[in-house]
């Protein structure tokens, strides 16, 4: 028989003096057979093995030292053993015995106890059938091969497993008959099948009649139960045996019994009946223990229920905020590709703040060159027509190169009236050929030409900006440096998120965000010049017209998108006006403030939430204008004061200087009141009554020729001013502001009515005439108090006429 002991597979064969003992032991067995009836008393008395477990009294024995004979031992082939050694390994087979049923459960068998452990499996197989053997102690009991299987099972399921497959019960008893690698098919002879029927039964009869020694601990009631014997009907009805139940317990440990103990056979009639009470109360317990474990499980079921509740209305709640994954989609991609837009525009700014800077240089150096020219023209002439220009003897004053500067400034001198007569003889030459010499006055002309080297510096400085530019993000991809594909973009956001795009406020962002590409395609924009393109039909403004429009939907007036434009206006094109009014803009310059004048009415007209007096960028610009009028009121006017015999010469160079700048100041007045209806009323007034009118024309109009000269500049003047500011004045008089303009009116009144006396008929009727232009002028001004008294001091009658035809 195999026997598996720690993971090896020992097999041992049996010799031929092992089946020569095993043939004698079969004839044995058959003699023995006949006496099995007498000696069944004996052998129930002495063993005590349950049907499913054999019970074995262990005895304490002397250690006769079987144990260190190891391999000796398991020799059962030598040739000298003889019935006396025969009897002695029966002794030694019991001893062994004795010494395994002495391991407690849980105990880790040593080599000594393999070693009995193989010593006992040779023995019996030796030993086959052997009758039971008198031990000498009080204590022996008869030991049989299949107690000792069936032993050997209990101690596998409470300690360790030795054996590999169980085998069956008849293959286990062909093993032990000595039948080798036998089978059921190795059996069918009819002599071995009766006598291994016969072994059978005895074994069986042997086993039923030995119940187990009861143990002399109490075993809890919870460890017992009670099994059925043997029921198969032949053994039943051969022997005659009623159903029995015997106690199996599964934890208790097996006394060991002193020296002097005696096997107790218990009879079948004192075992504890099986009585309903006790099935009841078994039930019950299984039952109570099911209720119990199906408490468990409800609670824990209720509590699955609960879960599965609270986790569904997660889902629904979950799912009716359908847009979360959406939104936290749409936030992710915006918050990616505009922080990328951010970095490439971080690198790329400061490219455009130079070029833009760079224009605007280049444009306020040109404008600067105009106003410092004119105001050297102005000089020049003033100290060439004025009476302190005597030529006095002045001690030369050289410079680093050794020159004299007095000389230097000289020859600059007359390089500069040079190019100016040049410039005026070009200037008359076009207006001769477009027939305006009439109505033209000089001084009304804007001196802004430029020589040839000027234009072609700025020229290559311009198409360098403009090449700069275009460069600037020539290696970024078109997602990040065009604007279609930066709204297209966008304008998808706000088609699948419009909740999330109008909560993230990019409306109100997209302005500040887009603002480096539009100023970069207005780095070349010029409003003063007169072919400048008008913002509204560059690209970027086309791309952004109808952003956030859907066709079909009219927009929707809490829709930030539709203030996109407006927005822009405002943060990009009004700062860059700003900049262009402060150092480009000429207001000496008629066209220049005409196309200034018509841009802002047009943002005016166009975009009425951008440009109102509550916007800062309006307000900036609107200070920034009236500062550079004020300048230009400061340092571009003069009117030279020159004795009456001076300008008498018509031709004289004071007189035309001196008409020249009257003229000058006179068309500084018109191009002020232009921004009338943009800046106030009471600014305008100040900037053109008190400031240039008061100090400057009025000065000029007492020095001009009181006759036709000064009548027409009155009327020139008169026409400038704007008419609602005399419109809806109570009383008389004018606005306080004229009042020294109307006494000059009535001054000029009183001196051409003085230079008529004793003339011709004709030339009083032409002063005549004179003072009733004077009368309509001052009726023009609102000035009826004074008008009313020139007219009945000078005798004019048909006075209401003239007021009327005001």
């Amino acid at each position: 028989m195999g026997e598996v002991l720690e993971e090896e597979v020992f097999k041992v064969k049996k010799s031929n003096y092992s089946k020569k003992i095993v043939n004698k032991l079969k004839k044995e067995y058959k003699e023995d057979l006949e006496k099995s009836l007498a000696k069944s008393d004996l052998n129930s008395q002495v063993s005590n093995v349950t049907v499913d477990k054999p019970a074995l009294v262990k005895e304490p024995v002397q250690d006769d030292g079987q144990s260190e004979k190891g391999e000796e031992e398991m020799e059962v082939d030598s040739d000298e053993q003889d019935e006396e050694g025969k009897a002695k390994a029966v002794g030694a087979f019991a001893n062994t015995l004795s010494t395994l049923n002495a391991l407690r459960p849980g105990e880790i068998p040593d080599a000594a106890f393999i070693h009995a452990a193989r010593k006992r499996r040779q023995m019996a197989r030796e030993l086959g059938d052997c009758p039971a053997v008198e031990i000498e102690t009080s204590t022996n009991r008869l030991v049989r091969e299949d107690e000792n299987d069936a032993s050997d099972d209990d101690d596998e399921k409470r300690r360790i497993v030795f054996s590999v497959k169980e085998k069956t019960q008849r293959q286990k008893i062909a093993e032990e008959i000595g039948i080798e690698g036998s089978d059921d098919e190795a059996l069918d002879t009819t002599e071995q099948d009766e006598e291994l029927k016969m072994w059978e039964q005895e074994q069986i009869r042997k086993g039923i009649s030995v119940p187990q020694v009861q143990s002399s601990h109490p075993t809890d009631s919870t460890n017992v139960y009670y099994q059925n014997s043997y029921q198969a009907m032949p053994y039943d009805s051969s022997y005659n045996l009623p159903y029995t139940f015997s106690t199996y317990g599964t934890t208790e440990s097996k006394p060991i019994k002193t020296d002097n103990a005696i096997a107790f056979k218990p009879s079948i009639n004192e075992m504890p009946p099986v009585t309903i009470d006790l099935v009841k109360k078994r039930l019950k317990d299984r039952l109570d223990s099911m209720k119990e474990v199906h408490k468990t499980n409800q609670q824990r079921l209720d509590k699955l229920n609960e879960d599965l509740e609270n986790s569904s209305k997660t889902i629904e709640r979950l799912e009716g905020i359908t847009d979360d994954s959406g939104r936290y989609r749409f936030f992710q991609e915006m918050r990616g590709y505009v922080r990328d837009l951010l970095e490439c525009f971080n690198e790329k700014v400061p490219l455009v703040n130079d070029l833009e800077s760079a224009m605007h240089q280049l444009l306020k150096q040109r404008a600067a060159r105009f106003v410092q020219r004119r105001q050297d023209d102005i000089k020049d002439e003033s100290s060439e027509y004025s009476s302190h220009s005597n030529k006095t003897v002045v001690t030369p004053s050289l410079d680093a190169f050794g020159r004299d500067r007095a000389l230097y400034q000289e020859n600059a001198k007359q390089r500069r009236i040079a190019e100016r007569e040049a410039r005026r003889a070009r200037r008359r030459l076009a207006r001769e050929q477009a027939g305006k010499m009439a109505e033209h006055h000089e001084g009304l002309s804007s001196d802004d030409e430029e020589t040839s080297t000027d234009i072609n510096s700025f020229n290559m400085e311009n198409d360098r900006i403009v090449n700069e530019s275009r460069k600037v993000f020539e290696d970024v991809l078109d997602d990040f440096c065009t604007l279609d594909c930066i709204k297209t973009r966008f304008e998808v956001w706000r088609k699948m998120y419009y909740v999330h795009y109008k909560d993230a406020y990019i409306g109100l962002c997209l302005p500040k965000l887009l603002n480096p590409l539009i100023r970069l395609q207005l780095i070349k924009w010029n409003p003063f010049e007169p072919n400048c393109r008008d913002f509204e039909s560059m690209l970027w403004f086309e791309s952004l017209l109808f952003y956030g429009c859907e066709e079909g939907q009219d927009p929707q007036m809490d829709d930030v998108d539709t203030y996109l434009l407006p927005a822009i206006v405002e943060k990009v094109v009004l700062p860059k006006l700003t900049g262009l009014a402060e150092n480009v803009w000429d207001p000496l310059s008629s066209s220049q403030t005409s196309r200034l004048v018509k841009l802002i009415l047009k943002l005016v007209e166009g975009y009425p939430s951008v440009v109102n007096g509550e916007n800062k960028y309006t307000q900036t610009l609107l200070k920034t204008i009236i500062l550079r009028i004020r300048k230009a009121v400061d340092e571009d006017v003069f009117v030279p004061l020159y004795p009456k015999s001076v300008l008498e010469n018509k031709n004289s160079g004071p007189y035309l200087f001196f008409q020249r700048q009257f003229w000058s100041a006179l068309k500084l007045l018109d191009n002020i009141l232009q921004w009338t209806g943009i800046i106030s009323n009471r600014t305008l007034q100040e900037l053109t009554v008190d400031s240039l009118l008061n100090r400057y024309i009025l000065l000029a109009l007492q020095n001009s020729d009181p006759g036709d000269d000064s009548l027409k500049k009155c009327q020139s003047l008169i026409t400038c001013l704007p008419k609602q500011w005399f419109v809806n004045l109570k009383g008389d008089k004018s606005i306080p502001q004229m009042e020294n303009f109307c006494c000059y009116l009535v001054h000029l009144a009183d001196t051409i009515y003085r230079l008529s006396l004793g003339c011709s008929d004709v030339e009083k009727r032409t002063a005549r005439e004179n003072i009733k232009q004077v009368i309509k002028i001052l009726a023009i001004i609102h000035a009826l108090d004074h008008a009313t008294a020139v007219a009945n001091e000078y005798g004019v009658k048909d006075i209401k006429a003239l007021l009327d035809g005001k």
